[in-house]
């Protein structure tokens, strides 16, 4: 197995083989972290709010508490198709591998300051870390552009 440095191209492998393209994984790992652990039903459940039989009754029980929280955005559209395009167009699987640790770091990053950070500064955090990893995607977009003309 490829260490994380050579399959995001930072090192070179020793035997020169090409690096494995962990998109798919990369993938997984966002749909379980978005549509598990980000979930607004798994915070409720964590702190005792959640009535799974007849969620409705929480609104009864627990007020204005177990209302939806707002969450960060599940859509990962965009990294979905900068992956495909990419993978389809050929880009080296180093630049694919290295888009994709960049969009995960910060992913975790941005969940972690939507859920910690609640002063007005610090907040612009969670944009910043927005736009890296819209950036990383749009990045893949563009180099498949280039390699499909």
């Amino acid at each position: 197995m490829a260490s994380l440095l050579t399959a995001t191209g930072l090192t070179q492998s020793p035997l020169s083989a090409p690096a494995p393209n962990y998109s798919p994984g990369f993938l997984v790992f966002h749909f379980v972290f978005a549509y598990g652990l980000l979930s607004t039903r798994t915070l409720k459940q964590f702190y005792g709010i959640d009535h799974n039989v007849s969620p409705r009754q929480d609104l009864d029980k627990y007020g204005e508490a177990a209302r939806p929280m707002p969450m960060p955005s599940r859509t990962n559209t965009l990294l979905v198709a900068g992956f495909a395009l990419a993978t389809y167009a050929g880009v080296p699987r180093t630049t694919i591998n290295a888009a994709g640790l960049t969009y995960t770091v910060a992913r975790v990053l941005y969940a972690v300051v939507y859920i910690t950070v609640d002063r007005p500064l610090l907040s612009h955090l969670r944009g910043t870390c927005w736009w890296i990893g819209n950036l990383s995607c749009l990045t893949l977009l563009w180099k498949a552009g280039q390699a499909l003309s």
